[in-house]
């Protein structure tokens, strides 16, 4: 995921500077937007529920070669665009990722006690329909199909992050602060999930419609509340947790940028890379920080130069929203002025990271 974030950003700026064209399976601009979401933020949420999943059910998810063919699928999808192969091929190779990562946690979601946990399945089995809506448009079998699987994705991973980010927040505040007492109100919990799936749906069937913008606008509302119930401002004082609270953040600014723009009042773009860049880029580098400790036995402290990255890939949000809001004119600079902050910020990650990632587990446990 973090090879991926650094190298997919990096090329999208390449294609950006004059004389540089991309001759694959997609379009420039489509290539940019399924990477991010089908290669970057796929690879991120595989890698936490087999983790995760392992811990939750007491089962084995995918190890060994099953986990290597896996991994090997999702980098064929990457590759396969670039090759001399049947635009058929290409396609089928990109379908497959997700429904490949359910068989290899369908018995353990299955299985497991907490029924609760097959929701998974559900939002796997809707990235499979995303990713075939996007395949369906590069094949030329449909027209505008592309665009709906592009936001089915990343409300689907909207939707993944809420859930995850409602198991762990409240956790994570509570081992990180000493006396905190995160809320958790089971309407609101209600609420959001309601809201959300209407969103998917409503996003699938008439995008930026006023009532994805009313719905979106609902959603802002009730994250800031959830994430009221959670918060303690001695939190931002842990940076390893901050990054969490900075990306819910972002996701509430998002779903009301979102809103405005569903209601005609606000262009699309700003809420996109709102909920993207930050939201998805945020939460899942500060996810990717501390489950990479916690998995490899280490101290739950982010050092100097992972604090330097949470903080890049909030300027990177920051940049793109904020400088297609209020400087529109710049807007070409400033593409790729966040683009190098979001580079940066992962080739940092990489930096920290990579070793404890390849490495065997200090306490000599599996992982």
């Amino acid at each position: 995921a973090g090879l991926s974030a650094a190298l997919a950003m990096a090329a999208s700026l390449a294609l950006l500077q004059d004389g540089i064209s991309l001759n694959g399976h997609y379009a420039a601009g489509l290539w940019h937007a399924h990477e991010m979401l089908f290669g970057y933020t796929a690879a991120v949420i595989a890698g936490f529920l087999l983790t995760a999943v392992r811990n939750w059910t007491g089962m084995d998810t995918p190890t060994g070669i099953a986990l290597g063919s896996l991994a090997g699928l999702w980098v064929a999808a990457r590759i396969a665009p670039f090759l001399p192969l049947p635009a058929t091929l290409v396609a089928a190779v990109d379908i497959a990722f997700f429904p490949a990562l359910a068989l290899g946690l369908l018995r353990p979601l299955w299985r497991g006690k907490n029924r609760a946990n097959r929701v998974f399945l559900v939002l796997l089995a809707a990235m499979t329909l995303a990713a075939l809506l996007v395949q369906l448009q590069t094949l030329g079998i449909a027209e505008g199909t592309a665009a709906r699987g592009t936001r089915l994705m990343l409300d689907s991973a909207l939707l993944t992050l809420m859930i995850v980010a409602g198991r762990v927040m409240p956790f994570f505040s509570e081992r990180a602060v000493p006396g905190s007492t995160p809320t958790t109100r089971p309407w609101i919990e209600r609420l959001t999930f309601a809201l959300a799936t209407a969103g998917v749906i409503v996003n699938l069937m008439a995008p930026w419609s006023a009532p994805a913008g009313v719905i979106a606008l609902a959603l802002s509302a009730t994250q800031a509340a959830r994430l009221a119930g959670w918060h303690d401002r001695r939190a931002w004082g842990i940076p390893i947790l901050a990054v969490l609270y900075a990306g819910y953040l972002w996701l509430v600014l998002g779903f009301a940028l979102d809103g405005l723009a569903g209601l005609g009042l606000l262009p699309p773009f700003p809420s996109l890379h709102a909920l993207t860049v930050g939201a998805v880029g945020v939460f899942t580098l500060g996810m990717m920080a501390r489950v990479t400790r916690g998995h490899t036995g280490r101290e739950m402290r982010s050092s100097t130069l992972t604090n330097i990255a949470f903080v890049l890939v909030n300027l990177a949000a920051l940049v793109r929203v904020g400088a297609t809001l209020l400087l529109p004119a710049a807007y070409p600079i400033f593409i790729q002025v966040s683009g190098v902050l979001w580079t940066l910020a992962f080739g940092l990650f990489l930096w920290v990271y990579a070793p404890m990632l390849i490495a065997p587990r200090p306490d000599g446990r599996p992982g």
